[in-house]
């Protein structure tokens, strides 16, 4: 009876936590994570592609924010851009994974890293702000036009390869503007 008990305990214990792991936050595998796949030119999983996009589309959203409240000239808007281009990537995205067509999981927030460089352009303002969110823009968007052109080249889902594809020259010109803020 006593082996029933703890069977049946062990089982509940085992299910109850279950939808703690599929509720968790989507992360990139380590080959992503730590760039591996972006020098080796590997395309990244359908589930790395949806969580790196999608987070970078948060993070640039939210810099741009503050970039809006505290530059001016060029590099407001060119933050005003990013606000409008960005979020009308993070929308086609997100149908394309609730409408079924990408089989993956939509974070729902940053992560640490990207949590962190926003909390440090909060801190800043002047010229001090408007160097880093011009250096931050660089390299965030470097490292979209590497997630993008690997996929468009070698992803597994079609309909996320054609959105790879479509939207690839667009964040060529992001960096490119952004690269001319530095000017």
């Amino acid at each position: 009876m006593t082996r029933s008990i703890l069977g049946g305990l062990a089982i509940a214990i085992a299910l109850a936590g279950t939808p703690l792991v599929s509720a968790a936050q989507p992360k990139p595998s380590i080959p992503e994570r730590t760039g591996v796949n972006s020098t080796l030119g590997i395309a990244p999983s359908t589930q790395d592609f949806v969580t790196q996009a999608a987070i970078s589309d948060m993070a640039e959203i939210e810099s741009s924010k503050l970039a809006v409240t505290k530059t001016d000239g060029k590099t407001k808007a060119f933050a005003e851009k990013m606000i409008k281009d960005h979020t009308e990537t993070s929308m086609e995205l997100k149908g394309l994974v609730s409408g079924g067509k990408v089989r993956a999981t939509l974070p729902t927030e940053m992560d640490a890293a990207h949590k962190s460089t926003i909390d440090k352009l909060k801190a800043l303002s002047g010229a001090s702000f408007a160097k880093e969110y011009d250096d931050m823009q660089v390299a965030a968007h470097k490292d979209a036009v590497s997630l993008f052109e690997r996929y468009a080249n070698g992803g597994e889902n079609a309909e996320l390869k054609a959105f790879a594809a479509k939207t690839l020259p667009h964040l060529q010109m992001h960096l490119k503007m952004a690269e001319d803020l530095r000017k």
